[in-house]
């Protein structure tokens, strides 16, 4: 608790005589609000990407665990026998919840997004599907091929595997790529704010040898550079937190046929997050500037 009051402390006004040390205006305020703001911008997005690609994982990951499908592949004479058959297999199989046959116009509505709605199925040779929902134990995929292939051999397993590991791991480095990215900003910004502050020190370097002949001691004049800068990166971070937000809310809704793309925003409690990014702009300003200015200031004369 102390060390977060020292922090705090450094935004309310202090010194007028030390704080005119700081120059109020100029490219090193200029380049601090901006730098400030643009990251703080870059981190709405960043960690919007993140929250988004993480709900995706759990979407994909939840969706598709439980499913599997049985494609049959058979001459029109047999298809129903051989759908029958698969059906009465999947019923003495442990560890299968249901298995349902989807009927013409659910496959049709299936092809649809590809093939347009007016498909004729009874023109063409498209497999039967068989949906299959599984318990929560799950069921011996392997063995329950060697089954099919035995009593239904037109018929054909798909447990989803292939289709869902590497989704999920996709979308989960894309959820690590967004929280590092959220660390480069971190750094970015820490970066700039202390180049920044080395050059408010230099162009002051004669204020500041005056302030240190009439008894001014280093932590005192750090201080004052340290309060300024960090307020300029808190007000910096609230302006581009303020804008990523906007923007954020100017993209399209969420919608199903839109994937990944649509979904990229925040949803419920997780619009409370941005809100913690200008204190976070602050604070890296404070550390960056208070690295710079003991570094500095030990370094002139």
């Amino acid at each position: 608790m102390r060390a977060i009051s020292g922090v705090l402390a450094q935004f309310l006004p202090g010194d007028s005589p030390a704080d005119r040390v700081v120059p109020p205006s100029g490219f090193t305020a200029t380049l601090t609000l901006f730098t400030a703001a643009a990251m703080a911008f870059l981190a709405v997005f960043a960690l919007a990407l993140s929250l988004a690609t993480g709900r995706l994982a759990d979407r994909w990951g939840n969706e598709l665990a439980r499913t599997a499908t049985v494609r049959i592949s058979a001459p029109e004479g047999q298809m129903a026998a051989q759908t029958a058959a698969a059906l009465r297999v999947l019923e003495t199989t442990t560890g299968v919840a249901s298995a349902r046959a989807l009927d013409d116009a659910e496959q049709a509505a299936l092809l649809e997004p590809w093939f347009g709605p007016d498909l004729p199925l009874d023109q063409l040779p498209i497999p039967r599907l068989i949906e299959v929902t599984e318990t929560a134990e799950g069921f011996d995929a392997q063995g329950l091929r060697l089954r099919l292939a035995a009593e239904v051999p037109g018929a054909v397993l798909d447990d989803h595997t292939r289709w869902r590991d590497p989704l999920v791991r996709a979308a989960s480095r894309l959820r690590l790529l967004g929280w590092l990215s959220l660390a480069l900003i971190g750094a970015a910004t820490a970066a700039m704010i202390t180049l920044a502050a080395q050059a408010a020190l230099a162009a002051n370097a004669q204020v500041i040898t005056v302030l240190r002949l009439v008894g001014a001691q280093d932590g005192y004049i750090a201080r004052a550079f340290v309060r300024r800068f960090a307020a300029r990166g808190l007000a910096g971070g609230a302006l581009g937190t303020a804008l990523g937000c906007l923007a954020i809310l100017a993209l399209p809704p969420a919608r199903i046929e839109g994937g990944f793309l649509t979904g990229l925003g925040f949803q419920g409690w997780h619009w409370g997050l941005p809100l913690l990014i200008p204190p976070l702009a602050g604070l890296v300003a404070h550390a960056a500037t208070r690295s710079a200015a003991r570094r500095t200031l030990e370094k002139m004369p």
